[in-house]
């Protein structure tokens, strides 16, 4: 059986302790609050972070950039289908030309497929085209408009002698479908021209 006396030495053990016992309780209390205030300063930092995402998906400004962003990469990708055409090809270019139009310019390409083909087979030729900057130079979100402005490189190979390289600017309106934006009209930007 244990005696009082004996509980009492063994407390005072405790309390008064070593040196070295007291140091790593002392060590061992403050890693818990460093653990609470961590996780404290990640939820903070989660929240506010949470916040600004949320911003920004609602944001005017980025959804208009987005816009901008499709319109430019819609517009460049069909002003380089209309630049392309070549006579081992012809009926798949045609069908991109078709796929990349709409309204007046579209019935155009359509209606004079026929001899769009006849003329490619007798040249004989294949014309490639690279778009190598576009740039948006208006866009009427409520009407469905844009006009991109577009420096291009095409290159036509004859059947035979020497590919022609020559580099152009033009100008491409486009409409939204239903289908995506696409080319409405292309023309010749002036002074646009260069060799």
């Amino acid at each position: 059986m244990t005696s009082i006396q004996e509980v009492t030495e063994d407390t005072t053990d405790l309390e008064s302790g070593h040196p070295e016992e007291t140091g790593t309780r002392e060590r061992a209390g403050w890693v818990p609050r460093v653990a609470v205030a961590l996780c404290a300063l990640a939820a903070v930092g989660a929240a506010w972070f949470g916040w600004a995402w949320i911003g920004a998906v609602g944001d005017d400004g980025l959804r208009y950039s987005r816009l901008r962003d499709e319109v430019v990469r819609s517009g460049s990708q069909a002003v380089q289908n209309l630049n392309t055409l070549s006579h081992r090809t012809v009926e798949r270019d045609l069908a991109l030309w078709e796929d990349s139009t709409a309204a007046q310019l579209h019935q155009q390409i359509v209606q004079g497929r026929a001899a769009f083909t006849a003329e490619i087979a007798k040249a004989g030729t294949a014309t490639s085209a690279k778009v190598l900057e576009a740039a948006l130079t208006e866009l009427d979100e409520a009407a469905g408009t844009a006009r991109i402005i577009a420096a291009v490189r095409i290159t036509v190979v004859p059947p035979q002698g020497e590919p022609v390289v020559k580099k152009t600017r033009l100008v491409g309106e486009l409409t939204r479908t239903s289908g995506g934006w696409k080319l409405a009209a292309l023309t010749q930007a002036p002074d646009g021209t260069t060799s």
